[in-house]
């Protein structure tokens, strides 16, 4: 079973669009394990809509949680204690692309970062970076941060509009693979989506 977690230098960068083309190019399944906010909707209505896959590739989640905040204070908000034991990687037939909530260091719990759960699973990384101007260091001290824990990581993937320069210094200090930049879409759907991420991001 070939596993990629979508991770990113932090929250609303469009790691969950990046998400549902990864998922929907490898016809994997998706799963977010923790979801922590759910107005308007959550990161797996969203991958369901625009993936293209089918609903039996869409896996719930082990928390969803009604406060959009960090996990560790979104389940202490809903009263709910976050547990390891039920943050076990499901089994499926063929591809699993897992999403994270946040970025690299965001806490699950008082004693566990998002980083800390990637170490526990052993599953490579692909990180999620915008291109804007503080992309550089957030990116490079997301890939120290998971460099120190023994994490994989497949590549970068950059969204937004292009910055040549951000795009090729980030890589080449960082000595990860570039997988490509997926552009802002003046039209998400599954159909612009897929076209999109055919031709702009290279697979792990």
């Amino acid at each position: 079973m070939s596993i990629f977690i979508v991770t990113g230098t932090g929250t609303g960068i469009g790691k969950t669009v990046f998400a549902a083309g990864l998922a929907g190019a490898l016809g994997a399944h998706y799963w977010k394990p923790i979801q922590a906010g759910v107005d308007p909707e959550g990161d797996k209505e969203t991958v369901a809509r625009l993936s293209g896959l089918p609903a039996s590739h869409i896996l719930p989640e082990a928390y969803r949680l009604v406060t959009p905040a960090s996990p560790h204070l979104a389940a202490r908000l809903d009263g709910v204690e976050i547990e390891i034991d039920r943050l076990a990687l499901p089994q499926v037939d063929g591809p699993l692309v897992i999403e994270g909530a946040g970025g690299v260091l965001v806490p699950v719990s008082e004693t566990m970062l998002m980083a800390d759960l990637f170490q526990h699973w052993g599953a490579p990384v692909i990180l999620c970076a915008p291109t804007e101007l503080g992309t550089i260091n957030h990116s490079l001290l997301s890939i120290e941060a998971l460099r120190s824990r023994g994490v994989p990581i497949s590549g970068i993937a950059f969204i937004g509009e292009p910055h040549t320069e951000n795009e090729r210094i980030i890589p080449l200090l960082g000595k990860v693979r570039s997988l490509g930049r997926l552009p802002h879409l003046e039209t998400l759907d599954a159909p612009t989506l897929a076209s999109a991420f055919a031709s702009a991001i290279s697979l792990p």
